[in-house]
């Protein structure tokens, strides 16, 4: 078989203001580069598109580098070996890399790791076997430090991270989980996964549905993937020696002029809360522990995993674009 010479990828054409729009982005074509030593060649079966990549569309100081202008964009994709000069892949091996937005990527080969898909299905390791799930194991037990019997809320609970999040704390003996969400058929599926109560931010005041939500025992975590009222409501609602994770703030991500919620913070002082920001690359010295943990609670049932996929390249930034508006259930993902 020939080796493909050019790939077809998703370039940043220019630089948001706001919420993005097609014109931020340019499909083009772009030379491979010859395989050298400890290289592998990779096609990507999927990629991931995810909320934190807006940040990396504004040229600012941030945790991690932004995209350049007229460069491949990149971010989580799982792919099938080609061609390999490293000796710790072989051809038709299935990979998990970081240069996404592409068809084919040249990737060194201690930055790939093989994913075992005799587990599950290869899209699953950039979910709930991948990044994702690190993000939720990690972040309800390391970051908030989780104890069995601890009534949490997860925003954004229909999303990648939130769904598993939810899932998690039930398997590991929470007293009452609750979730919010952008839909009726988002907090219906929140239901069939097991939380307990589930509510559509747009049908009230945050607070006034958290507080029903959690009845008189309130609640002692709070998983924040959302910012803004969410994170003022469940200041509220939080018991005493409350702790926060702060995952990320999506209600924030498009917006032109700063936001004034939360208005209540000084409530962490009376209250004496931990509120506690953190990036998944952090927490890598967990993934052993949760790549066990999580392989046999997919593999009994005890979580289960949704996917939102977008066909082909051409419409990742659409994929995007409509991961930001809330389109998606579960992991947002282009197949290419």
């Amino acid at each position: 078989m020939s080796l493909p010479s050019v790939t077809r990828e998703i370039q940043l054409a220019s630089r948001p203001v706001g919420r993005p729009v097609p014109e931020n982005f340019r499909l083009a074509e772009s030379a491979l580069p010859e395989l050298g030593d400890g290289q592998i060649l990779v096609r990507n079966l999927f990629i991931s598109v995810d909320p934190y990549m807006r940040g990396r569309m504004n040229d600012v100081k941030s945790y991690s580098a932004p995209f350049a202008l007229d460069k491949a964009l990149d971010g989580g994709a799982v792919g099938e070996v080609l061609a390999s000069r490293s000796s710790q892949h072989k051809e038709g091996d299935v990979v998990v890399h970081s240069l996404g937005w592409r068809e084919y990527a040249v990737v060194e080969g201690d930055a790939a790791t093989t994913a075992d898909t005799g587990l599950a299905p290869a899209s699953a390791f950039l979910g709930a076997l991948g990044m994702t799930g690190l993000t939720a194991y990690a972040g309800l037990l390391k970051v908030a430090e989780f104890a069995p019997g601890d009534a949490v809320f997860v925003s954004g609970a229909a999303g990648a991270v939130g769904s598993l999040v939810g899932q998690i704390a039930k398997a590991m003996g929470a007293s009452r989980v609750i979730g919010s969400a952008g839909s009726p058929a988002k907090v219906a599926r929140l239901l069939e996964l097991g939380f307990d109560a589930a509510f559509d931010y747009h049908d009230g005041p945050v607070r006034d549905q958290l507080e029903k939500a959690a009845g008189p025992n309130g609640i002692d975590v709070y998983f924040d993937n959302v910012g803004g009222e969410h994170l003022e409501a469940a200041l509220s609602v939080l018991n005493v020696g409350g702790r926060v994770a702060m995952c990320g703030a999506i209600a924030q991500y498009n917006s032109t002029e700063p936001t004034p919620a939360p208005r209540n913070l000084m409530l962490a002082i009376g209250k004496q809360l931990t509120l506690k920001g953190f990036l998944v690359g952090g927490q890598r010295q967990h993934a052993a522990e949760f790549a066990g943990k999580m392989a046999g609670w997919l593999a009994d049932g005890t979580v289960r995993y949704d996917e939102t996929i977008v066909e082909g390249l051409d419409n990742a930034p659409q994929a995007f674009m409509d991961l930001l508006d809330g389109a998606n259930t579960g992991k947002m993902l282009v197949r290419l």
